[in-house]
């Protein structure tokens, strides 16, 4: 799962290296027009329908839906005070880093259906790929701050929530950003638009991750990327979630009896919080897998090409649902949280009414949802901490 932009330019022959990351082994990848003259002809005029229109559509429905979930996320998170919090705050970080795929690496990679050479450049070369990975870092290791998070507030409740929670939050947000992008450099060191020959002697440009001569580099790669981006983190969020579920199913039986109905409402609060981070966690996994499987199976075949049709839709539906994977976390948040729904729509609302009936129905929403915010803030601050180690702020907001 190499995040270069080996691709869509060249002959036919190199069906098997198509990949929306890059085969990351510098192997030339076929141009979508090209790899269906080797077709029968009877495919040809479909797997040209297909690859020159349907997917581009897709990329661009993509990043319409993608946008607007991450954008209106952003702005009820960030915007209003009510509902800044750790969960949301290290979400607002997963959005953010979404829209930067979104605006950058999507829009590239549908082009290519259209191009044959790399038209983007040396500085694109180095700096997409970088972005790209930069992406899946903020992506999974906030995940894992995400069940960090959860772990604390239910396995661990009598832990002192710092009085500056959400100040530390940003700083271990920030924190992640930054080590995602010095994780990204050496996709930006090692990446170089090059010259190559396919198998017809046919030449054209492409950006590659490695001397092609080299079959060592790509193997390490997918191994380490492998681990860092997907197994290793998987497997500490695994740990922490089946420590979150044995206090749970512990504390159906045995809650405090003075407060127990608040404390029961509390337990709910937990644990629908925790389920909508399994929920983004499990959305990654089954997004990003794909991707995975299919540049570990390249990088340790990489003097072989796979030309087959078969190759070519495994390739394409990996890509998409790699990128999927940037704009489904509104929506499943949409669906989980009610609160979230409430801000969405009123969100949405105001840019769809006319302005002068938008007005009064603005503030007609927007006084409904803070009385309905302050309602259960007081039902939720009489609650002792003994249950929440955190604020009770931090909890309520989604």
């Amino acid at each position: 799962m190499s995040f270069s932009w080996t691709g869509l330019g060249s002959s036919a022959s190199a069906w098997g290296n198509l990949t929306a990351e890059g085969n990351g082994s510098g192997e030339a990848d076929p141009a979508p027009g090209q790899a269906s003259e080797r077709l029968p002809s009877s495919q040809q005029a479909r797997a040209l329908f297909i690859i020159r229109c349907v997917v581009p559509s897709l990329y661009l429905l993509i990043m319409a839906v993608g946008l607007l979930g991450n954008a209106t996320l952003l702005k009820i998170f960030v915007g209003r005070s009510a509902v800044r919090s750790v969960p949301n705050i290290f979400i607002s970080s997963l959005a953010a880093g979404d829209l930067l795929l979104l605006l950058t690496c999507v829009p590239v990679d549908a082009s290519r259906f259209f191009l044959e050479d790399w038209l983007f450049g040396e500085v694109g070369c180095k700096l997409l790929p970088a972005i790209q990975l930069t992406s899946v870092g903020v992506s999974v290791f906030t995940l894992t701050a995400l069940s960090a998070d959860r772990y604390k507030a239910i396995v661990n409740p009598m832990d002192i929530q710092a009085p500056n929670a959400v100040l530390w939050t940003c700083i271990k947000a920030i924190a992640i950003w930054i080590i995602s992008i010095l994780l990204a450099v050496p996709e930006a060191v090692f990446s170089e638009v090059a010259n190559i020959n396919d198998a017809d002697n046919v030449s054209f440009t492409e950006c590659i991750r490695y001397p092609l001569k080299d079959d060592l580099h790509p193997r390490i790669h997918s191994v380490v990327i492998l681990l860092v981006y997907l197994l290793i983190p998987l497997t500490i969020i695994s740990v922490y979630y089946y420590h979150i579920a044995r206090t749970l199913i512990k504390s159906a039986h045995n809650l405090p009896g003075e407060n127990s109905a608040q404390s029961k409402r509390q337990m709910e609060t937990r644990k629908r919080l925790a389920k909508i981070v399994l929920v983004f966690v499990g959305l990654f996994a089954v997004c990003w897998l794909p991707t995975h499987v299919l540049y570990m199976y390249r990088s340790f075949n990489y003097m072989k090409i796979d030309p087959s049709l078969g190759h070519m839709v495994v390739t394409l539906v990996a890509r998409v649902l790699s990128f999927c994977n940037s704009c489904v976390n509104p929506f499943a948040l949409y669906f989980l949280s009610e609160s979230f729904r409430r801000h969405f729509n009123s969100q949405l609302c105001c840019r769809m009414m006319p302005r002068p009936q938008r007005s009064a129905s603005y503030l007609h929403s927007s006084s409904a949802i803070r009385m309905t915010s302050m309602e259960n803030a007081r039902n939720t601050v009489t609650m002792t901490t003994l249950l929440n180690g955190h604020n009770p702020k931090q909890d309520i907001a989604l």
